[in-house]
């Protein structure tokens, strides 16, 4: 989360400008994009790995699934691949993501991708990033949702592809619980 991160500018169809845009320069140019990345982590009993923000950041100690900007010259894929492993310490192997959908923000273009995962492994999260993380169903993570305590961006992520999300999550989960 250094402040000398650089990122690809995008359109709005995700296409590099050739424009890059340092983190800590404020947002990108009006008109313009970067891309963010998320991993809804599914384990075979079909839970999901949420995460608490740390206090030191943007939105502090409000739930997310793992997720941050794509670096320079960074797919979407790449990117969250980085993010999970930084955040979380688990990986997953590339062509395990299924791309749920893409949400076109203010300044961002923000993609939410779901792997499987075996078991529940112990996530260790990066304690300037992450404060904690759970295992949970996705009628936890729609409580969380409805009670207020993801982090503010997730409201309109969820409203769009929450749907989608539920079906992936089934797609490439366990039993469930």
């Amino acid at each position: 989360m250094a402040d000398d991160e650089m990122w690809d500018v995008t359109d709005v169809q995700g296409t590099p400008t050739g424009a890059l845009h340092r983190r800590g320069d404020g947002p990108v140019p009006a008109g313009a994009f970067h891309i963010v990345a998320s991993v809804c982590l599914v384990s075979t009993s079909g839970r999901v790995l949420i995460s608490l923000r740390a206090a030191s950041k943007d939105y502090p100690l409000a739930w997310e699934f793992p997720a941050g900007s794509a670096l320079r010259g960074e797919s979407s894929r790449a990117g969250a691949l980085r993010e999970l492993a930084e955040e979380t310490g688990l990986r997953v192997a590339p062509d395990d993501l299924v791309l749920v959908g893409r949400v076109i923000e203010e300044r961002a273009l923000f993609d939410l991708w779901v792997a499987p995962i075996d078991g529940e492994p112990t996530p260790t999260p990066d304690p300037e990033e992450v404060q904690d993380a759970e295992w949970v169903t996705l009628d936890e993570v729609e409580r969380r949702w409805h009670a207020g305590v993801f982090a503010t961006p997730w409201n309109a992520r969820f409203e769009q592809l929450w749907e989608v999300l539920v079906e992936r999550v089934a797609d490439v989960g366990g039993n469930g619980e």
